[in-house]
């Protein structure tokens, strides 16, 4: 019997007793061809059409490398679709495409899916070699010159994301959620729009509605606060922040029914010692009871 070459490699095959004496020939033709398919290899287009690109039958051929470099002899005018033969050949490969003309190239096997290459990039592609109906899929993969995943990506939990320029947005590229740049802002997006950005100085909220902050209770404030938390208390129904040494109302003013503006109400028993700041006045309405223990200090030359 003949030879056969029925394996994803196309390499020789030989039928026992078949082949005195040259086998040593044949199994060295093979184990360069194996190289082959590990290495990098080029087939060029030399038409503006179509093209099926069949793997030869053990002998050298640049389709049978891991890296097929397509190029082309012509400019292409439009998208062209190459067919890999045969369509039973079960087999990953970096396919890049170097053709010129800036069209795109699809990579087909049979009436199965196919993949699209845009002028200059690569892609990594599966053949299922399943005959007529053989398709082509694109495995996912990430280089330092960009990469493409569909689904989730798990970090480890001590990840790290390193970049001088750093853009998170929707999968078309038209709505930015975060960017970020060495020694320069980091900015929050909401539907597009920046709302939130840091600066050399702080941070600046660039939306034009509110900022709804931590909110609870007089008991439920933090047991460990620290200089400059800000809350707003709902027993007092007013924003309040820690000064390092108790929380302090900020602003309000006077209050009153629906939108008037009329009272202004304080606490009617002093808890904790306290002390009028130097050359400032203070006053509250009272009755006012001091606890036991407890002193207020009204410094010289302040009422």
């Amino acid at each position: 019997m003949a030879s056969t070459y029925v394996n994803n490699l196309r390499l020789e095959e030989i039928t026992t007793g078949e082949k005195s004496g040259t086998w040593g020939t044949i199994t060295n033709t093979n184990l360069e061809l194996i190289g082959e398919a590990l290495a990098s290899g080029t087939e060029n287009l030399g038409s503006d059409a179509d093209a099926t690109i069949t793997m030869a039958d053990g002998t050298a051929d640049g389709i049978r490398s891991l890296h097929v470099k397509i190029t082309s002899g012509v400019s292409l005018t439009q998208t062209r679709t190459i067919t890999i033969a045969p369509n039973t050949i079960k087999k990953v490969w970096l396919i890049e495409n170097a053709t010129t003309g800036s069209q795109s190239i699809n990579i087909s096997q049979g009436s199965g899916a196919n993949v699209t290459i845009a002028s200059g990039t690569s892609k990594m592609l599966f053949s299922d070699g399943a005959g007529s109906g053989a398709a082509v899929t694109e495995l996912s993969v990430i280089t330092d010159a960009g990469g493409t995943i569909d689904g989730s990506l798990t970090l480890g939990a001590s990840a790290s994301i390193l970049a001088d320029a750093l853009l998170i947005a929707s999968a078309t590229g038209a709505e930015e959620y975060i960017t970020a740049a060495v020694n320069g802002a980091v900015n929050l997006f909401h539907n597009d729009v920046s709302k939130f950005s840091t600066t050399a100085d702080g941070v600046d909220v660039t939306a034009t509605g509110s900022i709804k902050i931590a909110s609870g209770t007089t008991a439920e404030r933090p047991a460990s606060p620290a200089t400059g938390d800000f809350r707003f208390n709902t027993t007092t129904t007013a924003a309040e922040i820690y000064n390092g040494s108790a929380f302090v109302s900020v602003g309000g003013g006077a209050s009153g029914g629906g939108s008037d503006e009329v009272f202004v109400e304080n606490d009617q028993t002093v808890t904790t010692n306290y002390t009028i700041t130097t050359n400032r006045n203070a006053m509250s309405t009272g009755p006012i009871t001091i606890n036991s223990g407890i002193s207020v200090t009204v410094p010289s030359g302040s009422n």
